[in-house]
This record gives C-alpha cells, sequence and structure tokens, in this order.
C-alpha cells in the first residue's frame, strides 16, 4: 500500500467500497524501506476508512526462496486473520496471493475472487524475467499456467482488465462458463479534470521550460520500465519533426534522464528538442497539460492481451488525444469507440506518417469527447460500483451474510 501502485490502484477503490458498507481487511507486502517511510500517512487514510490493515514485509532475494517465504509469510498471516475475524471473501491480486487465497478457499470454504490484472506468469516470459530455456524457469512457468487454469475454474468470481483477455479465456475449452467481470484501470478523473488545472500555471510552466505558443508538444506520461519502447517512441518524434519542425518532445516521467538523452542522440535528435520533468502526482495534470498529443508504445507481446494502462483514462480525462500500438489490451477498441486518438499498426516510417496526418483532426476535436469516453471506460466510481457489484453477485448467489473482505 505504500508503493504509488498501492496509492493510485487499491486504496482508492476499498475506500469507496467501505463507504457501501463492506468491511475491509487488507493483507499486503511492502518494501522495508517504504513502508519506514509511508506507513503512518496510510495508516491514517485507512483508519479514516475504518480499514484494517496487516503489513508484512517483502523480501526481494535470492529468486525463487524469497518468493516462497512470501507466500508462507502470507498464508500464515491470513490463517491468523481468518481465525480472528469473520471473512467471507478472500479478495487476491494477482497470482500470489491467490496461491494463498485458493488454499484458504479449500480450507476455510471462504470465497474466493481472482483479480488476475493479467497473464502474469507469460508477462514474465514475455518481458524476459524467466527464461524458459533454464530448467527452473520452464518449471516455475509450468507450475504457475496450471495454477492459473485452477484460480479461473475455482473462483467465485473473475476479474479482468480487458475485454480481450476475456474473450481469450473464453476461447479456451472448459472455460467459457467462467464467471468473468472486466474491470479497466481506473482513473480518480475529478482530480485529473481539465476543468482544475490553471491556464495561468500552464503558461507560466511552458515559459520556465521553454516552450512557446509556436512549439506543438508530443508527451509521454510514467516510467518507460520493461514494456515501453523508447526507441520506437523516438523514431515517431523523429518524423513527426519532418512534418512539424517545431515539435518538441516531454517526458513527464522519475526514470534517469540520461537514458532518454543518450538514446534521443542516437536517433540524430537534438537535445534541445527533448524537455525531461519529473513531477509529483499533484502536478501530473499541469505537466500533462502541456501537451498537444500523447504518446505509448507497448511491446505488443502476447501477455499484453491483459494490459489496462493507467494513463489512458489520465490523459482522455484531460482532453488529451493519444497514439497508441495494436495488440495492447483494449487500447484500440477504447481510442476507435471516439475517435480520441490514432492506432500505430508497424513501426515504420510509412506508418508514422499516416499516423501523422490524423494529427491535426485529433487535436481539433472538442476536448469534452475525449473527456466523455474517459468516464465510459475509466470512472474511478464506475469500478467502485463494479467490484461492489462482484461482492454482492457472490453474497446473492452463497447466500451470504454481512461478513469481512480480505
Amino acid at each position: 500500500m505504500t508503493d504509488p501502485l498501492g496509492q493510485s490502484q487499491v486504496i482508492p477503490y476499498l475506500k469507496g467500497l467501505s463507504v457501501l458498507g463492506h468491511q475491509i481487511s487488507i493483507l499486503s507486502c511492502e518494501k522495508k524501506n517504504r513502508f519506514l517511510k509511508e506507513n503512518l500517512e496510510i495508516s491514517k487514510i485507512l483508519n479514516e476508512s475504518n480499514i484494517t490493515w496487516f503489513p508484512i514485509f517483502y523480501t526481494a532475494s535470492p529468486p525463487v526462496l524469497s518468493t516462497l517465504f512470501d507466500i508462507y509469510s502470507l498464508r500464515k498471516k491470513a490463517r491468523k486473520i481468518c481465525n480472528i475475524q469473520s471473512i467471507e471473501v478472500i479478495h487476491c491480486r494477482s497470482y500470489i496471493s491467490s496461491l494463498v487465497g485458493r488454499s484458504l478457499q479449500k480450507e476455510l470454504k471462504t470465497k474466493f475472487v481472482f483479480d488476475m490484472r493479467g497473464f502474469w506468469a507469460d508477462e514474465r516470459v514475455d518481458g524476459k524475467i524467466w527464461n524458459l530455456s533454464n530448467p527452473l524457469f520452464r518449471l516455475i512457468y509450468s507450475f504457475f499456467k496450471v495454477k492459473e487454469k485452477e484460480f479461473l475454474l475455482n473462483a467465485n468470481q473473475v476479474i479482468s482488465l480487458t475485454t480481450n483477455a476475456k474473450n481469450e479465456i473464453k476461447s479456451w475449452k472448459g472455460f467459457e462458463n467462467v464467471p468473468i467481470n472486466v474491470i479497466p484501470c481506473c482513473a480518480d478523473l475529478d482530480f485529473f479534470s481539465k476543468d482544475n488545472v490553471n491556464k495561468k500555471q500552464v503558461e507560466d510552466l511552458k515559459n520556465k521550460l521553454g516552450i512557446s505558443s509556436e512549439n506543438f508538444v508530443l508527451s509521454y506520461l510514467g516510467s518507460l520500465g520493461t514494456w515501453y519502447m523508447l526507441d520506437e517512441m523516438l523514431d515517431f518524434f523523429f518524423h513527426l519533426k519532418t512534418e512539424i519542425p517545431k515539435a518538441k518532445f516531454l517526458f513527464i516521467t522519475a526514470d534517469n534522464p540520461q537514458i532518454i538523452i543518450d538514446a534521443a542522440n542516437k536517433k540524430k535528435i537534438a537535445t534541445l528538442d527533448i524537455i525531461i520533468v519529473k513531477a509529483k502526482r499533484n502536478q501530473v495534470p499541469i505537466y500533462c497539460s502541456l501537451s498537444d498529443i500523447s504518446i505509448f508504445f507497448i511491446i505488443p507481446k502476447y501477455s499484453k492481451k491483459a494490459s489496462s494502462p493507467t494513463k489512458m483514462g489520465e490523459l482522455m480525462s484531460l482532453g488529451i488525444p493519444i497514439i497508441c500500438n495494436s495488440n495492447v489490451g483494449d487500447v484500440e477498441l477504447i481510442l476507435n469507440d471516439g475517435g480520441v486518438g490514432a492506432i500505430v499498426h508497424k513501426f515504420d516510417r510509412n506508418e508514422y506518417l499516416e499516423v501523422i496526418k490524423k494529427i491535426p483532426s485529433l487535436i481539433q476535436q472538442p476536448k469534452k469527447i475525449n473527456s466523455l469516453l474517459a468516464h465510459k471506460y475509466y470512472s474511478l466510481k464506475e469500478g467502485i460500483i463494479s467490484y461492489n457489484n462482484v461482492y454482492q453477485s457472490i453474497a446473492i448467489h452463497d447466500g451470504m451474510d454481512d461478513g469481512e473482505l480480505l
């Protein structure tokens, strides 16, 4: 809960569910350094929402053995919580915690929600974290693919981030009747709202960063990490410069700026055309508002069928058009729904130039359309309602009393 992901993609939902009357306990693995820095603030937030928090420390090494130890610690703590509280539903995010949730479902007859988030084992392979030529990783991958099927077939409800992943699972023989609910990574659209962006602050920031009224700003939001294709995004910008010479590329990221500068230099892109800023969360809407259009390319591997980029809802809510590549979650479906973005199908010059031709019409479209589509797909309020409906469906189907969620 002390990681940014916990604060943006877990706590807001749970606060909303608590308001709806659910009694919630959280069991989480925390990185020690971050926990020591953030735990008092997070505890205060959770206490104010009447949410009980049971943190344990995450272990990172040695590989494999540390994960086994974390699973043991999670199961031991979860079993203890179930002994002292009337837990009726165990809601597990991703696969490691689901090993614990499934075992308690069998042992204690609790209800089990498999919030899969994505094809985790395939992500480890596609992201080159697990090399299947290594017998140990091949064994671990096979184990989790077997467990994946067990979780899907035995969960009382399954959560998928995308319709694409849901359809993939439903295509598997014997999985046609798995109860899958699609709830994407939602965003706080009240926070990421163009109505909250002060125009004077935006102009002052442009002056500070050397962005003039003549500049066209392409932006990238977030960390680059394993999946985002920096070289290909810079290639796109290189071709954008041939059509719009005064274009600049704004990176809003906490990543090492030198990595971006070095990559740009290799592409013969002038350093003066690259702007790199690190923004606190409360500054992100203003920094994003400097851009005319935003871009992100994600490696289009099999596991990305289940990917739901959080930045999608945030950018759309601010009225900013998006350029992305195909074969990433539901991105293409959503952008095509309202015409609020453009899709790159191939990473080559001709494709980039075709997309660049569409930019004038994208930025001329009323920003309200982007915002409305964000509310259709990424509303945090609707996400909370969807999770509540999942819990209610379990309660109705199984005749549950008003118990607690873990």
